[in-house]
């Protein structure tokens, strides 16, 4: 009779707990504003971080709650800045056109190798021991970390080194991320328009012995650009998009073939 007792006073007392857990959460609920969800059905769910917030949801409410710009989306570009527009009732503003660039062209044959990796196939891994088989501490690894960070599928690694798909890159930025080399580089602006395919930053007799294809900060591009948009510094050219007009002579001048046509 006694244990009866016990399991009826239990019973009542966990149905009297959910009632109450019920009511609370009734009453006390905070509504959402419908806006976040239908922004957040507007923007592509790479969740990517690129727009600087944690996700596409954190994005939303950020633009619905917290009055965030609503062109922030890369992977999305003008079409998901335009519908978050309509659906908050703004102007989308422009969307500058972002992808990532492999600043390397140090492919087997080219690059000078200094052991034979045998490790997990990471770039990270490889890294980690004595920074990389390759002579040269900047470049590509190719072991393909960024083609794993990529949601988009526009990053491959061919002839051991890393190549990006323009028609397929949203500029997230993900593969940027991933790489312990810092050789992909993400900007804007890019279209038709010269790139520097290097990323050592190493005296030019040095850069000669470990790559063919490496810049060897001679300053001849410096001094042809009729724009003054290319510098070197550290040893490496460097592009201003902001002044580059596309005229190519950079490229033309170029003794190691490091310059070239986007």
């Amino acid at each position: 009779m006694n244990i009866a007792l016990a399991i009826a006073i239990v019973t009542v007392a966990g149905l009297l707990g959910s009632v109450i857990l019920v009511l609370a959460a009734k009453f006390m609920a905070v509504e959402e504003d419908p806006r976040i969800g239908e922004v957040t059905s507007c923007l592509p769910g790479a969740n990517c971080g690129a727009c600087g917030y944690a996700g596409c949801a954190d994005y939303a409410k950020a633009i619905v709650e917290g009055g965030a710009p609503v062109n922030k989306c890369v992977p999305g570009g003008a079409k998901a800045a335009a519908d978050v527009a309509a659906v908050m009732g703004v102007e989308a503003g422009a969307t500058a056109a972002v992808r990532a660039t492999v600043r390397c062209q140090g492919k087997p044959g080219v690059c000078t190798q200094i052991f034979d990796y045998h490790g997990v196939s990471s770039c990270a891994a490889a890294t980690a021991l004595y920074g990389g088989p390759k002579a040269c501490a900047y470049g590509c690894l190719g072991l393909g970390d960024c083609v794993k960070a990529c949601k988009f599928d526009a990053i491959h690694v061919v002839d051991g080194i890393a190549h990006v798909d323009p028609e397929k890159c949203t500029g997230c930025g993900a593969c940027a991320a991933a790489c312990p080399k810092s050789v992909i580089e993400m900007a804007s602006d890019m279209e038709e328009k010269p790139l520097v395919l290097c990323h050592n930053t190493e005296k030019g007799p040095v850069v000669m012995k470990e790559c063919q294809t490496g810049c060897i900060g001679c300053m001849k591009c410096q001094k042809t650009c009729p724009s003054e948009a290319i510098k070197v510094t550290n040893f490496l050219a460097s592009i201003d998009y902001s002044k580059c007009t596309g005229c190519g002579q950079c490229v033309e001048v170029c003794p190691k073939q490091v310059i070239v046509r986007a």
